[in-house]
């Protein structure tokens, strides 16, 4: 069975061996945020005794403390605020073994135009810190986002031309372009999931945690679990990107050399309806299910979670649940965001011309998140 479908179709998760003899790496990968959706799967996986391009040695970067959720993973965590130009440099240059950077973090600011300013010098301190000091250095994986081809019209690929407006993506992908010249034979790839189904109670795009929270504060109240945002949104064929999934896409790209100096859609190459996934949520917390319904459409769930904060604290006392802030997990702006909008499309076709195989269930990989998310006492 090929490794890049294990994933997709149910196969036993595989373990890491800790009874073995300390491991000879072979790779050493760099995370830059790796308490994210994404980087919180690439810091499971990358780990495991037969991912491709092993064995793996994995240094992983965040701005806040190490959380408990990841104290089982086998990496180096490194507390870093890589918008410090001194601290990015101090405790990122020192990393000599590094040979593939995962960049999978960014900061959201008032206006679009700070997004270029602050991000692309994120970016730029991890890379001036990194490039000079790395001598096998071999490839960068960048990820960036759907919001790359907005406001063309979908499905989405990427040979879109750029728009005439600012987009902290493009700032992005300028940056490593001008930064990976300065080491020759050093390697990129960009990748663009759309929405991610995965696990991190710290993402500022985790849409499956907030509607969890939102359908545990509806069963805890006894109110019916309503449909917020639009009939396009409910009615219409939207695909997604499972955050293993994305991991494994950049995974691929870091060790197959038909995917170097490339950009990538990455989405799990089917299509759902939320019509359809409302009722996995409803069914998952017990909550009432709720058609569409026109009087109730495109309410903010910004606005109705904002005095929630107490219900949330007593649904986590009662539950046992990890003490969380319902101001600071709930992405209730980005839920709004998508739900309020029509559905969103890409095409895979370029990856699978290139060689990935991988794919998931959306379906499938709605309910492993929730799972998950319950397994770790972060929702009831």
């Amino acid at each position: 069975m090929s490794w890049w479908w294990s994933g997709a179709i149910g196969a036993a998760k595989k373990k890491i061996d800790h009874n073995n003899a300390p491991p000879r790496y072979k790779s050493v990968a760099l995370i830059i945020g790796v308490t994210g959706i994404v980087g919180n799967s690439l810091a499971e996986i990358l780990p495991l005794s037969d991912t491709p391009g092993g064995p793996w040695k994995v240094y992983g970067v965040a701005r806040r403390p190490r959380p408990a959720w990841t104290a089982n993973y086998p990496i180096e965590y490194i507390q870093c605020d890589i918008l410090e130009v001194q601290e990015s440099h101090v405790k990122l240059s020192k990393l000599r073994d590094v040979t593939h950077i995962f960049y999978v973090t960014w900061a959201n600011m008032h206006d679009e135009v700070e997004n270029c300013k602050v991000n692309s010098n994120m970016l730029r301190n991890v890379l001036n810190a990194v490039i000079p000091n790395a001598p096998k250095l071999q490839h960068i994986c960048l990820q960036t986002g759907r919001k790359h081809y907005e406001p063309h019209e979908p499905p989405y690929h990427e040979d879109l031309p750029r728009l005439n407006v600012p987009n902290f993506y493009y700032t992005l992908e300028d940056v490593l372009s001008e930064e990976v010249v300065k080491k020759e034979g050093l390697t990129w790839s960009v990748h663009r999931p759309g929405v991610i189904f995965g696990f991190s109670p710290y993402s500022l795009m985790n849409i499956v945690h907030s509607l969890c929270i939102y359908a545990a504060i509806c069963e805890h109240e006894g109110k019916l679990l309503r449909f917020p945002g639009s009939r396009a949104a409910w009615e219409g064929y939207w695909d997604a990107s499972d955050a293993e999934l994305v991991a494994e896409h950049q995974l691929w790209a870091a060790v197959d050399a038909h995917a170097k100096n490339k950009a990538f859609n990455c989405s799990n190459g089917d299509v759902f309806s939320w019509k359809q996934l409302w009722k996995v949520l409803a069914e998952q917390f017990g909550a009432e299910f709720g058609e569409f319904d026109e009087k109730y459409s495109n309410m903010s769930l910004q606005e109705m979670m904002k005095n929630k904060g107490a219900v949330w604290e007593e649904i986590v006392r009662e539950k046992g649940l990890v003490p969380t802030n319902l101001e600071q997990i709930g992405a209730w702006w980005f839920v709004d965001e998508v739900l309020g909008g029509e559905s969103l499309l890409d095409s895979m076709n370029k990856s699978k011309e290139h060689g990935f195989v991988g794919f998931r269930n959306s379906k499938t990989s709605f309910s492993y998140w929730i799972d998950k998310m319950k397994a770790h006492r972060i929702v009831p």
